[in-house]
């Protein structure tokens, strides 16, 4: 199901769907990085996995993120980062929130 929500955010194989979550997010990470979306982000992350339906391969599952996948590597870089913690509206937050139908996490 995970590949179906974030198709249904409007992350898909032919871009990002005027009007959707997806533009709402790409606008709101954009005005935060100064006018770019950083590659790694969650709306680069996300339309990778839109275009390619790699959600669940890539270890974003409806029921968390798997251990030893990509999602578990972003997610311990991620928390490395931040003093040990998954900072809300980052990216690992974001994807998997999004994967599991939801809308993202907020900044």
């Amino acid at each position: 199901m995970s590949d179906q929500n974030i198709r249904n955010a409007g992350f898909t194989p032919s871009g990002i769907t005027g009007g959707s979550l997806a533009s709402s997010l790409m606008s709101r990470e954009a005005r935060a990085s100064g006018g770019g979306v950083p590659s790694g982000g969650p709306t680069s992350t996300l339309q990778e996995l839109g275009a390619r339906g790699t959600a669940h391969s890539s270890g974003y599952t409806s029921s968390g993120i798997s251990g030893g996948s990509r999602a578990s590597g972003t997610m311990s870089q991620e928390a490395t980062t931040h003093g040990g913690g998954v900072p809300r509206g980052g990216t690992t937050s974001t994807v998997q929130s999004i994967s599991m139908g939801g809308k993202g996490g907020r900044r």
